[in-house]
């Protein structure tokens, strides 16, 4: 997972790459490997969430992510959680610059 969170004004741009197959049932079955991908990705900054997604196999590999929101200042700090389809969480973070 790559964060980059800069504050531009009074908003902050969000980058962020996901590292994941994103493979459903039918293309698993065609490529015979493991059923893999994300099912939700949140962003919380001070314990409040500033953006989420639920997300499917639907994505390509490795989804990439910008959102943008208000509220925070330079310094606070992001946390990107994430859920597969078994449940599996990932969490990551980084300082807003």
């Amino acid at each position: 997972m790559k964060i980059k969170a800069k504050l531009k004004k009074d908003v902050t741009e969000v980058k962020l790459l996901l590292s994941s197959p994103m493979i459903g049932k039918e293309e698993a079955a065609t490529k015979k490997v493991a059923v893999s991908y994300l099912t939700h990705v949140t962003a919380k900054v001070g314990g409040k969430v500033v953006w989420e997604a639920s997300t499917g196999p639907f994505l390509s590999k490795d989804p990439y992510f910008m959102f943008n929101f208000k509220g925070a200042k330079a310094g606070d700090e992001i946390v990107i959680d994430t859920i597969d389809d078994k449940g599996a969480t990932d969490t990551d973070k980084a300082v807003i610059k």
